[in-house]
């Protein structure tokens, strides 16, 4: 190794939820890692989920039953490791005859029920909606449905919070850091990183290849073999998501599934107290144009999002009812089926050990088993390093998630979370209580490093948006890798959706302020 090279067990390259959660599990197991992300954590795929923890019902019509027994194990495993940002959510889906049956629905949801062992959330059940809170604000044509669950998610958070339990098992975490190139050679890989602060040359004994949209693009651009090897062997299909978000359809605290005529599903969620979320689409793209489209919804997208869910809402949703929308695409494992909907949500982790260093790519996958896979892919990463090392995240928490500091002994997920925010309440009692609550969600037991000393609002700093202190931002600077307004904004949080453009433009110009200081620098 030359003397300008940094040795590491382990390279991961991408920051999204695959990424970052390989790493956590890697660190965890001792193995010197780094985390290398081009962009923000999660600016991505990662944060542009419809924000669910779920098995994936529809995925049992094109009988993906491994994939949804795994995904209901790891729904319950989620739930108990990080109560602040995923909670219990029930679901609300109205009878419409002309898509399925009642008995295939019914069907569906008893093998929802039973596939994977249920502690923490209750089962499916029939409901009148004539008679129900939940049809009110439906179509007086929809007299039936039914009720289950599922979890919620802050997607953005919960990459973050992988990577800060990486870093604190003694992962460096890299952010706004580009791997430019990757040579593989018969012991190890030669990578060259462009940091904010100038290039690094690492050394690694292995390569994690978790960049979603690019990961076949990084193998085929970036990564060099050894000899003549073919690195990229999987082709991925790149599928569009979007959402819209508009003003509340509805009051109560269920979300809806609706069935559409084309055979897909559409949610619409509560989100953000005042808002519904709305989504979402399956558009292909081709590879060339997929990361061109990527950010922005189009407008044939918002025309159907607001088309569906205005055949079940007994007010129209229309254009001029969103406020916002986000789009990404999600890398799908390419298996030959025709419609976007069905290609398999499913992940596999490939690995090139022969004749050089380990290599693992990631293909596909979905947020609610991203643990699972995360843990599959350091077993994998142990083998061809030649030493198994015990797994280990199955009963962890995650950073915030361990609230016994707070509360004392866990009981349920819900319900700690509401104690939580009873005992913050207590212990700061000078904290509106709106904030309180904004807090304890997003940082969990983690929140007494946000308030830090402080025994008045004054003591948090200026207040620079509505509910935004400076204490809050200088925690997201100093130990959550935020260097832009729009981290803080839109995946820290989504105090965005809430401001004005001036006090949006407020957020910017103190993270202007800050740019000689902090980290991004």
């Amino acid at each position: 190794m030359n003397a300008d090279e940094e040795a590491f067990d382990v390279l991961v390259v991408g920051g999204g939820i695959n990424g970052a959660g390989i790493a956590r599990d890697l660190a965890g197991r001792g193995w010197r890692v780094m985390l290398a992300e081009r962009d923000d954590l999660a600016a991505h795929t990662s944060s542009s989920s419809t924000k669910l923890i779920h098995g994936g019902l529809r995925y049992l019509e094109y009988y993906e039953f491994s994939l949804v027994r795994k995904a209901l194990q790891e729904r319950e495993v989620l739930l108990r490791s990080a109560p602040h940002i995923i909670r219990p959510l029930r679901f609300v889906m109205p009878h419409d005859a002309a898509m399925r049956p009642a008995w295939m629905v019914r069907m569906g949801l008893f093998l929802y029920d039973h596939l994977a062992r249920r502690e923490v959330l209750p089962g499916s059940a029939g409901l009148d909606l004539r008679r129900s809170p939940f049809g009110a604000p439906l179509k007086s044509r929809y007299t039936r449905g039914f009720v289950y669950s599922d979890g919620w998610v802050d997607d953005a958070r919960l990459v973050v919070l992988n990577a800060l339990d990486a870093r604190d098992k003694g992962a460096e975490v890299l952010t706004r850091s580009t791997v430019t190139a990757a040579q593989r050679g018969p012991d190890g890989w030669t990578a060259t990183v462009d940091t904010p602060r100038g290039p690094r040359r690492v050394r690694a004994r292995a390569l994690v290849n978790a960049a979603g949209p690019w990961a076949e693009a990084f193998l085929r651009g970036v990564a060099r073999p050894a000899g003549h090897e073919t690195l990229a062997t999987k082709s991925l299909r790149l599928v569009k998501g979007s959402h819209i978000v508009v003003r509340q359809c509805f009051t109560h605290d269920h979300a809806y599934i609706f069935q559409n005529p084309d055979k897909r599903i559409i949610f619409a969620i509560p989100f953000e107290g005042e808002f519904t979320l709305i989504g979402t689409t399956d558009m292909e793209l081709p590879a060339a144009a997929a990361m061109e489209h990527a950010r922005h919804i189009d407008e044939a997208e918002v025309d159907y999002l607001c088309e569906q869910a205005s055949r079940y809402f007994e007010k129209p949703v229309t254009r001029s009812d969103v406020v916002w929308s986000y789009a990404g695409v999600r890398p799908l494992l390419d298996d030959a089926a025709g419609d976007p909907s069905a290609v398999t949500r499913d992940y596999l982790l490939e690995t090139h050990a022969d004749g050089g260093a380990p290599l693992l790519s990631v293909w596909g996958g979905k947020i609610t088993t991203f643990r699972k896979l995360s843990e599959d892919a350091a077993d994998l990463i142990g083998q061809m390093l030649g030493e198994q090392r015990p797994a280990w995240t199955e009963k962890a928490a995650m950073p915030g998630g361990d609230l016994r500091e707070w509360i004392g002994a866990p009981r349920r997920p819900d319900a700690d979370f509401e104690r939580l925010v009873q005992a913050i309440g207590q212990r700061h009692a000078w904290l509106p209580a709106a904030l309180a609550r904004r807090l304890a969600r997003a940082y969990g037991s983690r929140v007494g490093r946000v308030i830090g000393g402080a025994d008045s609002l004054a003591g948090l700093g200026q207040e620079v948006a509505p509910g935004l202190h400076e204490a809050e931002l200088r925690y997201l600077v100093r130990e959550e890798w935020a260097c832009a307004a729009e981290d803080a904004l839109w995946r820290r949080s989504k105090l965005g959706l809430h401001y004005s453009e001036a006090q949006r433009q407020a957020v910017h110009d103190w993270f202007t302020k800050q740019e000689e200081t902090t980290q991004c620098s």
